[in-house]
């Protein structure tokens, strides 16, 4: 028996593979996305006047002077599907507007100096408006955001757990706040999470099926991708690897319900207080490892610590995930060039096993990419959801 919907399907299908091929590809054909798909050129002609009738694709030349007839040439409307990413953390908030191909069209980057929840949703709020202006648009023109934030929310209580290092942020509806002051619709996911996106979509995952995003900065991380595919558990939780057990007996004791024992210690905070102990008047993570390539003997030694903890919780991982590549992000696991030999030793102390270890390509802007990334799924979902003319 025929389906009753299974010619709109079908016509649903076809458009989307041009679609995708246009907004990959650049400006091509008939004939050539005819060739490209394996669709006939009937085929072909109906889907894109099926997409340019939804403002999804438009004429944007032709080609002439060679015999036969006028070639029109097509390509995708970027603007018809417009998102936002959003990164906020403990220094700095991030905000990007990109179009249907993931290019960013207005971004902004500020400094969190925020003073509680209430502040720094106000200014989430300030920042898109100002880089829609920037991008000569109306926030409202926004199809949809993602947000990265820390902490994971909790499907029961709808709060941002595990969240320690922006203070007041788990608190009651603030979760609702922050969807409320944007007017847009969106979605809050782990900001490691999707760093770890940003690395398949564009940076050192790229073409990897499996591998894992370490973070280590300000707080300890983890982004898993399996198969190619973000993997975050029955609870978002998978990747809190902050409340692994810290390996050193004498780690202070901590409020486990939000810092574990791994980020104490080995997060910015653990490798300032490790330094002072070492007698060292640096202040900060960053100006620890700043002494260290300068040679300074005491900031090597706290920088090769802290390399074995992080050798000890990548063989960790790999004993139970087997990934093919470790990502090290954050403003601690960049430095790759001063942890990579401690990290090795530690790892060949602890036994055979010893993915390749790369820095991440993306840097401060990974949790951005992943968040764009994020909402062009959705957005180009919706696209053909409602079929209406968008140009």
């Amino acid at each position: 028996m025929t389906r009753v919907g299974k010619p709109q399907l079908l016509r649903t299908m076809n458009e989307r593979v041009l679609l995708d091929h246009l907004r990959i590809n650049g400006a091509t054909s008939r004939g050539a996305l005819a060739k490209a798909s394996g669709l006939s050129k009937p085929t072909v002609s109906a889907a894109l006047s099926g997409l340019e009738e939804a403002g999804l694709v438009r004429l944007v030349g032709s080609l002439s002077g060679r015999p036969g007839p006028t070639t029109a040439i097509y390509d995708v409307n970027v603007r018809a599907g417009l998102v936002a990413g959003v990164d906020i953390g403990r220094y700095w908030i991030r905000l990007a507007i990109a179009d249907l191909r993931g290019e960013f069209i207005g971004r902004r980057d500020l400094r969190n100096s925020a003073r509680s929840a209430a502040d720094l949703v106000r200014r989430v709020r300030t920042l898109a408006h100002q880089v829609a202006a920037d991008a000569g648009i109306e926030w409202a023109a926004v199809n949809y955001a993602v947000i990265g934030s820390p902490g994971v929310i909790n499907p029961s209580t709808g709060r941002l757990d595990y969240a320690p290092n922006l203070p007041g942020w788990g608190r009651a509806g603030l979760v609702e706040q922050l969807h409320a002051a944007l007017e847009v619709e969106s979605a809050i996911e782990n900001d490691i999470n999707l760093a770890a996106v940003g690395e398949l979509t564009s940076g050192a995952g790229a073409g990897v099926r499996n591998f894992v995003l370490v973070s280590i900065g300000t707080g300890v991380g983890m982004g898993i991708v399996i198969n190619g595919e973000l993997y975050v558990g029955s609870t978002g939780a998978a990747g809190e690897v902050s409340f692994l057990p810290a390996t050193e007996v004498d780690a202070e004791p901590v409020d486990t319900r939000e810092r574990g024992m791994t980020e104490t210690v080995a997060a910015a905070g653990g490798v300032a207080r490790a330094a002072q102990q070492a007698g060292l008047s640096a202040g900060s993570a960053k100006e620890i490892f700043a002494a260290a390539a300068a040679g300074d003997a005491r900031a090597r030694a706290v920088v090769d610590a802290e390399g074995r903890r992080i050798g000890a919780l990548i063989t960790a991982v790999a004993a139970i995930l087997d990934p093919e590549l470790v990502v090290l992000g954050g403003g601690i696991g960049h430095n790759v060039d001063l942890l990579g030999d401690a990290i090795t030793r530690r790892m060949a102390e602890l036994g055979p096993l010893h993915p390749r270890i790369v820095a991440s390509a993306l840097g401060d802007d990974g949790v951005l990419t992943g968040a764009v990334s994020r909402a062009l799924e959705v957005a180009r979902d919706r696209l053909f959801e409602r079929r209406s003319p968008t140009a």
